[in-house]
């Protein structure tokens, strides 16, 4: 818990305000409190009442009030500082008008008495920055993002420390398990910083060969190696300015380790097959998988590296840990495609019970996944336990009789004859032959047009009176270009 101005935090500075008459008191107050590097505004209670409207009592973190000659209320004074939200008190006198029992009422903590120990004195102020913080309910309120959803407290926690950071020039690394949505949280610590109108540059390092990962990362001059034809800038050239998020940190080599160390040290590098130094300004964010402590026991990674990367640690939850967030994930997600024309998709609460109950191993994008998944294979439908793929089913159907096939025979059209497979096992076989493919291709396209017809174009319900698979009919109606009328 930061006392200090030093600390990160979304709240003005903590400060102390003390109102007291005992001149000798309330400069032995202001010593104590500037020798821990505090800052405090000092009034007596006439300077305080002529003051009082036109002080700001933002950034107050505790007042500590004493003695006063003046015939005026503790009631009314407190009443007068808490006209924002409550401020933590203490006395540093008796007020015989106030007992114990009406302490709290009035946020006063206790009573701050002489002789000032340290210890003591640096307690209080704990108390008082833990009270303050807890009367704010919400961070600075933060836009949302797509993808980054959710009123579970994880996600709140994690919204509230990207409100603390994010205005901060400082490194952050994001660590959490494959797919809960690092990236998200990278770019808007991007999005909320004030590098905003600079670029945000996305390096994988798991995901470029480590040969290649220097050139990557710092750019050559032509000629540096072979097929290098051209100059070409690196990622840290490019996010010059802006973020440079590091995605799988864990995975970087050892000897690039130690020219990223370098970087971030002396904020200069040299192109591969350059002499020429450049100067860099880019706000470097990680992230990783891994855990970098246990890599560094085992000497794959660089204890400097970790400590230089790791000012600001955000932990992203894993998506069973926010089971909570699941019908707001989903309904976005759905959205999302809704907007590229898939089909908004809605679940059946039943559906959303067999959710949570998977495991989720691959977290928030394995979610994202299964509703592309499933808004291919149901446009725009609604999604019950059965429509679920098999692993995700952890729930039995509640309504097995709705999926028994219906007894509806198939409409007639008598413009189209239905040719079923008796009257085909007895058709002549032209003398001249036939082509079969061409011949069952004809008779499949029209039986798929009748089945259609007769269930007005429901898919679902004309596989089932042709006894296949919903995504057979599809994948036939996508062969032969069949669309629904």
């Amino acid at each position: 818990m930061s006392i200090t101005n030093s600390g990160v935090s979304d709240q003005p500075p903590f400060q102390a305000l003390i109102i007291d008459d005992d001149a000798d008191r309330r400069e032995t107050l202001r010593a104590c409190l500037q020798f821990i590097e505090l800052e405090c505004h000092v009034f007596d209670f006439v300077s305080w009442l002529q003051q009082s409207r036109a002080f700001a009592l933002d950034s107050v973190g505790v007042v500590l009030i004493g003695e006063s000659s003046l015939p005026i209320a503790l009631n009314k004074l407190v009443a007068e500082l808490d006209r924002g939200p409550v401020i933590p008190k203490l006395l540093t006198c008796d007020w015989p008008e106030l007992d114990q029992a009406a302490f709290a009422q009035s946020g006063i903590l206790g009573v701050l008495a002489q002789p000032y120990r340290y210890p003591q004195l640096l307690d209080w102020l704990h108390q008082c920055a833990l009270l303050r913080e807890r009367g704010i309910t919400e961070p600075r309120a933060l836009p949302d993002m797509p993808g980054f959803v959710g009123q579970s407290a994880p996600i709140r926690e994690i919204r509230h420390l990207i409100a603390q950071v994010a205005p901060r020039d400082i490194s952050v690394l994001i660590t959490g398990e494959s797919g809960t949505g690092k990236e998200v949280v990278a770019r808007c610590l991007h999005e909320h910083s004030p590098r905003r109108d600079g670029p945000f540059v996305p390096v994988n390092c798991g995901a470029i060969p480590s040969e290649l990962l220097e050139s990557e990362l710092f750019g050559h001059e032509k000629g540096a190696f072979t097929g290098a034809i051209s100059s070409r800038p690196g990622r840290f050239e490019l996010a010059n300015g802006g973020t440079l998020f590091l995605d799988e940190i864990g995975d970087m080599p050892l000897p690039m380790q130690v020219k990223l160390l370098r970087v971030l040290q002396e904020r200069q590098f040299e192109r591969v097959g350059g002499s020429k130094t450049l100067e860099v300004d880019v706000r470097i964010v990680t992230a990783t998988h891994k855990n970098l402590e246990l890599m560094i026991q085992d000497g794959q990674f660089r204890e400097d590296l970790y400590y230089r990367l790791n000012v600001f640690p955000i932990e992203m939850p894993a998506l069973r840990d926010r089971l909570e967030d699941l019908p707001l994930l989903i309904n976005n997600l759905s959205q999302q495609l809704d907007e590229t024309g898939s089909g908004r998709l809605q679940f059946h609460p039943a559906a959303l019970e067999s959710l949570r109950l998977h495991p989720w191993p691959g977290n928030v994008r394995e979610l994202a996944n299964l509703v592309e998944r499933l808004s291919i294979i149901h446009p725009g439908g609604v999604i019950g336990v059965s429509e679920l793929p098999p692993k995700f089913r952890h729930i039995e159907e509640p309504d097995p009789e709705r999926y028994a096939r219906p007894e509806l025979p198939l409409q007639v059209d008598t413009e189209q004859p239905v040719v079923s497979a008796e009257v085909a096992a007895v058709e002549a076989l032209p003398a001249e032959g036939v082509d079969l493919k061409a011949w069952l291709e004809s008779h499949e396209q029209r039986l798929i047009h009748q089945a259609l017809d007769a269930t007005d174009q429901v898919v679902s319900k004309a596989a089932r009176l042709l006894q296949i698979r919903r995504t057979t009919l599809v994948e036939k109606m996508r062969k032969y270009g069949i669309e629904r009328q």
